[in-house]
């Protein structure tokens, strides 16, 4: 699975790095990304994860990779994760949606669903490469429910042993 659009999108970034980020970005010091897409800023499930990406982010790091998570809310609504757990990588506020849609994130429950992040969106983790054709995915977990979240040993396993 390829994406031209989502990957070059510039979004507010409230974590580690420049104050706008691109998926392309995260390239530039890295061999591979892992995207965490999350549900929305109540989700509990996704504060977790989050934070126990960031408690053993240097692992990621020396596997030549970098994290990026992106959060369908407003920038107020990032920073307020981002202050509270001090991360290391990049938190991407896409109050439009747009990366977790270019990137399939389910969204259940219909019209109720894409109103209110809440109920319908699924979380996804990716795990991105870049060579000639562009952005790839090289792994791919599709939560069934909120709960459904690969570990940080499974996310590090489809990483690789870095560079």
């Amino acid at each position: 699975m390829k994406t031209e659009t989502a990957q070059g999108s510039e979004l507010p970034n409230v974590g580690a790095g420049s104050d706008t980020y691109s998926l392309t970005d995260a390239f530039d010091d890295a061999d591979r990304v892992v995207v965490l897409l999350q549900r929305d800023y109540h989700c509990h499930k996704c504060r977790q994860q989050t934070k126990d990406v960031a408690e053993r982010y240097e692992e990621f790091a020396e596997r030549g990779a970098e994290v990026v998570v992106v959060l369908p809310d407003s920038p107020e609504k990032a920073r307020g994760w981002a202050e509270k757990m001090k991360l290391p990588f990049p938190l991407l506020a896409d109050e439009e949606a747009t990366v977790g849609d270019e990137y399939g994130q389910e969204v259940r429950f219909g019209p109720i669903g894409r109103l209110h992040d809440f109920v319908g969106r699924m979380p996804v983790a990716l795990v991105l490469t870049k060579d000639g054709d562009g952005i790839s995915v090289v792994y791919e977990h599709n939560g069934d429910s909120y709960g459904d979240r690969p570990s940080v040993d499974e996310l590090l396993e489809h990483v690789g042993s870095g560079r």
